[in-house]
């Protein structure tokens, strides 16, 4: 079918991780059990934030919104793949597509914003302790989220409308469990020029952006960390920042080893890849943050024993 030719289409198939029947209870129950683990685990850590005084902080105000952002992120994809394994069905309505879209980049745009927040939050706890409170004020903690949450909304608005001014062809199998935004976009039989140069550009702003942000605060810590002359005063500092570095790592991480390897890999390779960022780093925020926290730890079992 020629390019402009397309049809309005009412719904999309997706293929999700493995063709093959007789896996589909074992993914049923694998990402039954991730998806409880990261609800609950998010949870737990809402809660034990906001009922403990002693995590009344600007790193825990800004914990507990990743950790709400993590439960609405995963809650965008995994439920319509339980739903479609245990139907035995594999669509999903054009409108749904449009909106399981919309908000995985919104949530996902959210991610990323809060962690690079949270990293000018241990810049300035490290680089400028005596300041920190004057400076990590709540107004401004406020302002920051707040601002986190318009950037995503305008960036995830923004890609779906450029998807929803595409016309798509008669073949609409999404090879994915969610409808991931470069998938649609690759189905499109009209001009998907201006919806890829879009594309990468947010990405390229949104992530290239964040992460330079975030390289550079910790360009400051360690450069400031070095300076301290004690060794039991570096480990304390460095240990205030350690359980971000690690999802910081694990998000991006995961995330560029998708990306950059997908023109290496089939799209169901590249599914399966993603639910690394999707599904796991959610899932395991909470046990980074909490492991090796004591204060999280502390909360959590005053919380737990009540």
């Amino acid at each position: 079918m020629e390019p402009g030719n397309g049809t309005q289409i009412s719904e999309f198939l997706l293929l999700g991780l493995s063709q093959a029947l007789e896996l589909q209870p074992l993914i049923f129950g694998l990402f039954l059990s991730m998806y409880l683990i990261t609800v609950f685990g998010n949870l737990l850590i809402i809660l034990a934030v906001s009922s403990d005084s002693h995590l009344h902080t600007p790193m825990y105000f800004f914990l507990s919104n990743l950790s709400l952002v993590d439960i609405c992120f995963t809650s965008t994809t995994v439920p319509k793949m339980l739903i479609n394994i245990q139907t035995q069905s594999k669509v999903i309505t054009y409108e749904g597509c449009i909106t399981q879209m919309y908000f995985f980049l919104l949530f996902g745009g959210s991610d990323i914003f809060l962690l690079t927040v949270m990293a000018y939050d241990r810049y300035v706890a490290i680089c400028h302790p005596l300041h920190y409170m004057v400076i990590m004020n709540p107004r401004l903690c406020g302002l920051l989220v707040l601002l986190s949450w318009i950037m995503s909304v305008l960036n995830s608005l923004l890609e779906s409308l450029m998807v929803l001014s595409l016309r798509f062809c008669s073949d609409l199998e999404i090879p994915h469990f969610f409808c991931e935004f470069n998938q649609v976009v690759q189905l499109a039989c009209s001009d998907t020029l201006l919806n890829n140069i879009i594309m990468y550009f947010s990405a390229g702003l949104l992530c290239g952006g964040s992460l330079a942000g975030i390289l550079y605060s910790y360009s400051k810590i360690i450069s400031s960390i070095c300076g301290i002359p004690s060794a039991h005063g570096k480990y304390r500092a460095f240990s205030t920042c350690a359980s971000h570095l690690s999802v910081v790592s694990l998000f991006y991480g995961t995330v560029l080893g998708v990306y950059l390897s997908s023109a290496a890999q089939s799209s169901h390779s590249s599914a399966t890849a993603s639910v690394m960022y999707t599904v796991v780093t959610p899932m395991l925020n909470p046990f980074i943050y909490s492991l090796r926290n004591k204060d999280i730890k502390g909360a959590l079992q005053r919380f737990l024993g009540r």
